[in-house]
């Protein structure tokens, strides 16, 4: 280098980070959308995932799978954790396929409806993000998985597992239909 030029109106690329959402939690959605299809065939259980905005980045992921066997969710968790840079994701929740981790609601009811603390939840040490200042050590810390899909009597689940309770087409439409008349708006 021979010299350092400059110019008095200069343009300073940068995004601005913070609580979320910020410039780059857009970044983190483009990276979710595209690299989807590339853990899919590594993964091919993976039906979507999510990195909600308020995880910024990899504090949280939420991903629905096609669950197959017995511990398959931990099995994902565990994988999710040795690939790349989601090895600093702190909480990793799994579902089941029909569940669009999209669907923040949905996801909370299925997480707080569908765990046993001592059975689906998993604590895992390794490394966390430069950034991570909840740990106490830089760098290294604890990660927690939690399991949210139906169990199985093969899991050790011994009660009958519920269906979900869903009004039919029809019932939702006859109440679209009369909505006003029930004084609602």
């Amino acid at each position: 280098m021979k010299c350092i030029t400059h110019r008095k109106d200069a343009i300073y690329p940068t995004t601005i980070v913070g609580k979320p959402p910020m410039e780059d939690c857009y970044l983190g959605k483009a990276t979710e959308r595209i690299f989807l299809p590339l853990i899919k065939m590594q993964y091919p259980e993976i039906v979507n995932y999510n990195f909600p905005l308020e995880g910024v980045f990899h504090n949280c992921v939420i991903v629905s799978i096609k669950k197959r066997f017995p511990g398959h969710a931990e099995k994902i968790m565990n994988s999710l954790w040795g690939i790349g840079q989601m090895m600093y994701t702190k909480m990793i929740i799994v579902l089941d396929e029909n569940i669009n981790p999209h669907d923040l609601s949905t996801v909370a009811w299925k997480v707080f409806n569908n765990i046993d603390a001592k059975r689906d939840l998993v604590i895992s040490e390794g490394p966390l993000d430069a950034l991570d200042h909840a740990s106490n050590m830089p760098h290294l810390g604890y990660r927690l998985g939690v399991d949210a899909t139906k169990k199985w009597s093969s899991e050790g689940h011994t009660r009958e597992w519920p269906d979900d309770i869903e009004m039919t087409t029809e019932m939702k439409e006859f109440v679209s239909r009369r909505w006003k008349e029930y004084g609602l708006n």
